[in-house]
């Protein structure tokens, strides 16, 4: 009687019958068995190395997800979609490769078996090595052949499968032998010390106490003298080195900051060690005591000020903030109407073009104090630019967050949405050194258009909308037309 893996070769021989692999003209049932080999080299789950076997029908037969499931099980077939681009009917498949590449990796990101890693690493491997043998005959010319011409654009979806995949499966010979080919194709895109054996320090939070939280991470307190900040899974190495390194740069710079002094890996997760003795956030403090909270809007305000009294060289190589406010309106607004769209963009241009270092990130749950002196220690969206970039994000926490849903706000600063509100406004008083209601009214207003445009781009981010998803949206839009026919410039 033949077993699941058996059955699984023949079945995706029939369904890939007549079918050849570009450039040799090999019969294309090579490629999905040489995947099944590389992936018995990582694991013995036979449900993985099914998949491999079956991983191309979906997306390359007339095979269905269901029929899969049908006869392989459940696991098989959420590894086989796991690992299926979307197509885009009437689409080329030149001008669609962007966005299937995209949507794809989100699938990878977001996995939580790691399985899915397994099949997506030996899926890639099996494709660079005949890439890369091609490479050695053609050189340049290869690109033409190709959906995507662009090699640096190839050179992205490489890189980005292998830093995906990294944490997991960096000690496989899979994984070596993938940053080898990449290297060899984009010299230099690697470390050369990633295709050698190398284990990062395993470190366990269990029993350790959260201190601190944040869009991309945890922190724990370590020991008496440690801290950990724990990335969520979509942070790959290369996004932690990278906050780690403006981190030092920051310090330089005379940011009070905490200097990260090694990477490590948490399960699943990287992990960037800090030294933080006898420190807490001021999210916590105010948590503790809100009846202290204008004594920290006080210390925040000060803080911003030393931050945003930093000048920055223009080639620094900092991103400009205002890039990032289009960001969200092209994501977002754009969407619903252009038109609008176009105003909201006009009204950011009028941001003065200035060389002020701007956090991006700046809300009490990224500040620490030790021993009374705050320290900063989330640097990866240090940018340049007009410091209402900032003003508008403090809005966004705590107050925009929270109208809807006051938890989400309490849940995440860790005090209530109304202690949030209140905190806000004495941030303000003290950033502007002033009490003048109408000052500080405007100033509220063009933060609030601002925020409005992220909470579309936050909402849309979902994918799927709900009927109420829609209606919140609709909300929004109408409020920010309103405040683009009035507002001239969104500078203060």
């Amino acid at each position: 009687m033949m077993n699941r893996l058996e059955e699984a070769i023949i079945y995706a021989t029939i369904m890939h019958q007549g079918k050849i692999r570009k450039f040799r003209g090999n019969p294309y049932i090579l490629h999905p068995i040489e995947v099944a080999q590389i992936l018995s080299t990582m694991t013995e789950d036979e449900e993985v190395i099914t998949a491999g076997i079956l991983h191309d029908i979906v997306e390359g037969t007339d095979g269905t997800l269901e029929e899969i499931e049908k006869r392989f099980g459940k696991r098989a077939a959420l590894l086989v979609e796991a690992d299926s681009e979307l197509e885009y009917s009437g689409e080329e498949r030149s001008v669609s490769w962007k966005r299937r590449k995209e949507k794809s990796l989100l699938a990878l990101k977001n996995s939580q078996d790691v399985g899915i890693q397994m099949l997506w690493l030996a899926d890639t491997l099996s494709n660079i090595r005949s890439l890369s043998g091609i490479y050695s005959e053609r050189g340049e010319a290869l690109w033409g052949a190709l959906d995507e011409s662009d090699p640096d654009m190839q050179r992205w979806y490489y890189q980005s499968v292998a830093e995906l995949v990294e944490l997991q499966l960096n000690k496989t010979g899979a994984f070596k032998e993938l940053v080898k080919h990449i290297n060899f194709i984009w010299p230099g895109t690697f470390d050369s010390d990633k295709a050698r054996y190398k284990k990062y320090k395993e470190v366990s939070v269990e029993g350790c106490k959260l201190i601190g939280r944040g869009a991309k991470g945890d922190v724990y307190r370590y020991d008496d003298e440690l801290v950990i900040k724990v990335y969520n899974r979509n942070n790959t190495y290369r996004d932690v080195e990278r906050e780690t390194t403006l981190s030092r740069k920051a310090f330089v710079m005379g940011i009070p900051t905490a200097i990260s002094f090694g990477i490590v890996s948490v399960g699943s997760r990287y992990g960037a060690m800090y030294e933080l003795v006898d420190s807490d956030t001021i999210s916590k403090y105010i948590a503790a005591n809100p009846a202290q909270k204008e004594t920290y809007a006080e210390l925040m305000a000060e803080l911003a000020h030393t931050i945003h009294n930093i000048k920055v060289e223009p080639e620094s190589g900092f991103p400009d903030a205002a890039e990032r406010l289009r960001s969200y309106v092209r994501s977002g607004v754009a969407y619903e109407d252009e038109a609008l769209a176009d105003k909201c963009l006009k009204l950011i241009d009028t941001l003065p073009a200035t060389n002020t270092m701007i956090h991006g990130d700046f809300h009490t749950n990224n500040v620490f104090l030790q021993r009374g002196e705050p320290l900063l220690i989330d640097m990866d969206r240090l940018s340049v630019g007009h410091p209402m970039a900032e003003i508008s994000a403090l809005y966004y926490f705590y107050v925009e967050l929270g109208k809807d849903d006051p938890s989400v706000v309490a849940d995440f600063m860790g005090f209530p949405y109304h202690i949030a509100v209140q905190f806000f406004d004495l941030f303000l008083k003290y950033y502007f050194d002033t009490e003048d209601e109408n000052r500080l009214r405007e100033v509220k207003e063009k933060a609030a258009f601002l925020a409005w445009t992220r909470m579309i781009h936050r909402i849309r981010k979902k994918g799927k909308l709900s009927v109420r998803d829609n209606s919140t949206i609709s909300l929004y839009m109408e409020k920010i037309a309103e405040l683009a026919g009035k507002l001239d410039t969104l500078a203060f």
